[in-house]
């Protein structure tokens, strides 16, 4: 994720490219239902199943895969705002999006972006602090602001060290948008745009229960331990865990190091053999946990569910050594958000959140831009899918 890192894809589209767009969408989730079965990579696995019979496992499990994210209702949500902003004059918009870490999971947002600026014909600029630092962030946000910037969205590192930036961005009408990770009300974000968090901790805890046949010990591994987006979704997955008997004995934080994820992945299975479920939530996460888990020789032992789309990610589900991976949609994130920020700017905050309404979630404050899971089953459905959106 991010910090998913933040962290792993969206639809870019103008007013003629959003039929397209929709067409692509419709192929992808009518490939996301019939393609979705078991994963292979808990085939033969033996830590999650029960013996029935004469040494015989159980049957391997079915991990139910869905790539549809929320990219229909997006299209619809950035044809509105294309449409409201037609004869407006965007010629002084100057926007900016600061993500949380430089990652591979931000290219798809940082592609999200720069198409969006392309399609509306303003200028704009794409940071992230090159080691997740949050003194990084807050300078960069800085010096974005002497630049006269009309609009930021970011990812906020820490939501109560942001709270100053916004604050005196807002007194300077300039408009501020959360992005993949959701800020609390009184920081004065005028909108969140990414994951439901708390529903991407869940998908990831259903597809960690069926990967262990709803028992063992399970360690989190985690870029940080108090950013919103991480908090929330290990909320979720350990209430998903609920009512079973898997438990999660230990969160380990890495403070978005990937070296330092590795060797918390490495530790955790070495010194307690009745660990047998490795959690990633930042983007990087899974691909530490994998490399770990290969290490080890404990391939199919350990389970891994891991959250974004980092490539190494996908060719460790590939070959089933990550079994499942959730997926956001950072390039969203991007694009919608820099339709956000012109109409923010433009049309004003009422006027803007009156045509967002329709689309929020029942919180009344998040715009989705989707949950998926990826396994072997629908991969190559999901790698087609990038391919189609120029991203693969």
């Amino acid at each position: 994720m991010r910090d998913m890192r933040t962290g792993k894809r969206g639809l870019g589209r103008s007013c003629g490219a959003a039929v397209v767009v929709l067409a692509v969408l419709a192929g992808a989730a009518a490939c996301s239902k019939s393609g979705a079965g078991s994963s292979g990579a808990d085939a033969g696995a033996g830590s999650g199943g029960s013996a029935t019979g004469a040494g015989k496992e159980a049957p391997a499990v079915t991990i139910q895969g869905d790539i549809s994210f929320n990219d229909a209702n997006l299209a619809k949500l950035d044809a509105a705002l294309k449409t409201a902003l037609a004869g407006k004059d965007l010629s002084k918009l100057d926007e900016a999006m600061v993500v949380n870490v430089s990652v591979d999971y931000w290219n798809a947002g940082k592609a999200g972006f720069n198409k969006a600026l392309a399609d509306l014909g303003v200028k704009g600029t794409y940071q992230a602090p090159a080691n997740g630092r949050l003194d990084q962030q807050l300078s960069i946000i800085q010096t974005l602001r002497g630049q006269g910037i009309t609009g930021l969205s970011v990812s906020a590192i820490d939501p109560t060290a942001i709270k100053a930036p916004i604050s005196s961005a807002n007194k300077a009408g300039i408009p501020v948008l959360a992005i993949d990770s959701p800020l609390p009300p009184e920081d004065g974000a005028a909108l969140y745009l990414g994951t439901p968090n708390y529903q991407a901790g869940q998908k990831a805890g259903e597809a960690m229960k069926q990967a262990l046949g709803g028992k063992g010990q399970v360690v989190v591994l985690v870029g940080s331990l108090t950013a919103s987006n991480a908090v929330e979704r290990i909320q979720g997955f350990e209430d998903a865990l609920k009512g079973t008997d898997i438990k999660v004995v230990q969160k380990l934080s890495d403070n978005m190091d990937a070296s330092k994820a590795l060797s918390n992945a490495q530790t955790a299975i070495q010194t307690n053999p009745n660990v047998n479920g490795l959690y990633g939530v930042y983007s990087y996460d899974g691909p530490s946990a994998g490399q770990a888990v290969q290490a080890a020789g404990k391939t199919g032992k350990v389970k891994v569910i891991s959250d974004d789309s980092d490539p190494q990610t996908l060719k460790f589900v590939q070959s089933g050594v990550i079994q499942a991976t959730v997926l956001q949609q950072p390039y969203q994130q991007g694009y919608t958000g820099a339709y956000l920020l012109a109409a923010l700017k433009v049309l004003g905050k009422d006027a803007t959140l009156a045509l967002v309404k329709p689309y929020l979630e029942s919180d009344g404050t998040t715009l989705s831009s989707g949950v998926g899971l990826v396994t072997q089953a629908n991969l190559a459905d999901y790698q087609a899918k990038l391919t189609e959106l120029g991203i693969g």
